[in-house]
């Protein structure tokens, strides 16, 4: 069972929790990206058993005619098998959500995995240019050179800041680069790009410049927010714009909590808070 302080991030460990929770979103204007949580798996069995959960996921979003797509991660999905793997099994599931109108995200890993993740996404995005996207990290240096990569791949991309640690040698460490990062991504990718841009994350000035970008460029876009975080701040959001809300689920959810608090200091004094009972 997930404990209490835990909840406030994570769905439930079950399918039907996760779906519980998009239909519940769904009410209040707001689409849902459903994560199974897993990753690093070594085990070819256990992959293909995320893939064949993923398999019914998809199809329960789209008999329940709930907003949701589902996003996998690539590690999950057989990466650190071998890559080709991988690509099996993503290729598998976006055909999939294809034919029942389910939209496929890849996750972002940590910087071992970016050009693999990548050059998978370069070689399936343009059989599927509507129905998958990925997801780049303002944190690494090399993300410039990521998006000049994919300006001419269909699919949408997702920007975030970053939630893994790593080296200052291919990273920024600090708020201040990280964020400028964010800015001047944010700026490219709406100025370049005609597929719609996923803007995730949680900091007002960053969702300010992106509402200013629409504006100038009209490219099209979403926002995409964490389960229990601004949980009121996307209700509005949604008032006025496309909103989704990650919202993963499953037995394997302590590391994705464990990051999460290390991402956000809010969210590790929330954590403190409800262990103490106050």
């Amino acid at each position: 069972m997930i404990p209490p302080v835990a909840n406030r991030f994570v769905a439930g460990e079950d399918r039907q929790e996760a779906l519980e929770r998009a239909a519940v979103l769904n009410v209040r204007g707001i689409r849902a990206i459903l994560n199974l949580l897993g990753e690093t798996y070594s085990d070819p069995a256990t992959a293909r058993a995320d893939v064949a959960d993923y398999h019914g996921l998809i199809e329960e979003i789209a008999t329940a005619e709930l907003a949701a797509c589902i996003a996998v991660k690539p590690t999950q999905l057989g990466l650190s098998i071998r890559r080709s793997l991988f690509e099996d099994h993503l290729e598998e599931l976006v055909a999939h959500g294809v034919d029942r109108d389910v939209f496929v995200w890849i996750d972002m890993e940590g910087s071992a995995t970016t050009n693999d993740t990548l050059a998978v996404f370069e070689e399936i995005a343009p059989s599927y240019p509507a129905m998958t996207g990925v997801c780049l990290q303002s944190n690494l240096r090399r993300t410039d050179e990521d998006i000049d990569r994919l300006q001419d791949v269909p699919g949408l991309i997702r920007l975030v800041k970053g939630a893994y640690n790593e080296p200052s040698s291919i990273a920024y460490r600090d708020k201040a680069r990280i964020d400028e990062a964010y800015r001047r991504h944010l700026e490219t990718l709406f100025r370049n790009r005609s597929y719609e841009i996923a803007v995730a994350t949680h900091d007002p000035e960053m969702i300010r410049h992106a509402m200013q970008l629409h504006e100038v460029h009209g490219t099209p876009f979403q926002f995409q927010l964490l389960m229990g975080v601004s949980e009121a701040r996307q209700s509005e959001l949604a008032e006025d714009y496309e909103v989704y809300q990650y919202v993963p689920y499953g037995g394997r959810w302590f590391s994705y909590f464990t990051r999460r608090m290390l991402e956000r200091s809010e969210n590790l004094r929330f954590a403190v808070r409800a262990i103490l009972g106050r």
